[in-house]
């Protein structure tokens, strides 16, 4: 299996501090990948750098085989990106953002209009389409972001806690829809804290905690007979943190 992504020694220092400390990152061409680690562990630093939305101080970044940085445009054009924090040009309309974007692309205007009428149906925003974005819920925000990000049909897509804040029945919408994509072999790579979802998602694992990897592969490699949380707390060093202390919590005055 070929590497879609693959980093070597990617660094980045914000004054003094060192917030990704040599990453050498690997994603399996077709595969769902999940990036986890606690907050502060670099996760969002990576896939800044990698998706070409921030510069690194050191390291080298490769998508199907082309440098981020030195071939930015044709990397570009492979990729799709759902950030966290997605703002999105609010005064239009859930289609006509896609429209917008898809011309942005460079794709025939009546494609555009094809890709779109099916996001929108996939993505349960027919209803939607001419209501204002400004007016969209976090859920229907996540599904025409990643609606904007899947319209030129790229062959990596990164999330950034996709899931964050979206209920339950827009999750499995968002689901659903990227199954689809890995099974036509594309790859997925996306962050979360919810170790039960990656689990569920994913056939790959990369763990990050203090800018580095400390474990990836499959995801039975990963978790070797332990469910994904358990692996996920021995391997970050988080086990017993609660057990002591806090003798106070809970005792009335």
């Amino acid at each position: 299996m070929t590497d879609a992504v693959r980093t070597q020694g990617l660094y980045k220092r914000f004054g003094h501090q060192t917030a990704v400390g040599g990453v050498d990152l690997v994603v399996p061409r077709g595969s769902f990948t999940g990036l986890v680690g606690p907050n502060g562990a670099g996760k969002t630093t990576t896939l800044s750098m990698i998706t070409g939305l921030l510069r690194p101080d050191g390291g080298r970044i490769e998508i199907d085989g082309h440098d981020v940085w030195a071939d930015p445009v044709s990397v570009k054009a492979r990729i799709g990106v759902l950030p966290e924090g997605l703002r999105l040009f609010e005064r239009l309309s859930g289609r006509e953002l896609l429209m917008y974007g898809g011309q942005l692309r460079g794709i025939p205007i009546d494609e555009v209009g094809r890709r779109a009428d099916e996001l929108l149906r996939v993505m349960d925003l027919v209803e939607a389409q001419d209501k204002l974005v400004v007016d969209y819920s976090t859920g229907m925000r996540k599904k025409i972001g990643l609606a904007a990000a899947l319209l030129h049909n790229p062959g990596v897509l990164f999330l950034d806690e996709p899931f964050e804040g979206v209920d339950p029945v827009s999750a499995n919408t968002l689901i659903e829809v990227l199954r689809r994509y890995t099974a036509s072999g594309s790859t997925v790579v996306f962050s979360s804290h919810v170790m039960d979802l990656v689990e569920r998602l994913c056939d790959w694992v990369s763990v990050m905690n203090r800018g580095l990897v400390v474990a990836q592969g499959p995801l039975d490699d990963v978790r070797r007979g332990r469910t994904l949380n358990e692996a996920f707390l021995d391997l970050v060093g988080a086990r017993g943190n609660g057990e002591e202390g806090l003798s106070w919590l809970g005792s009335p005055a």
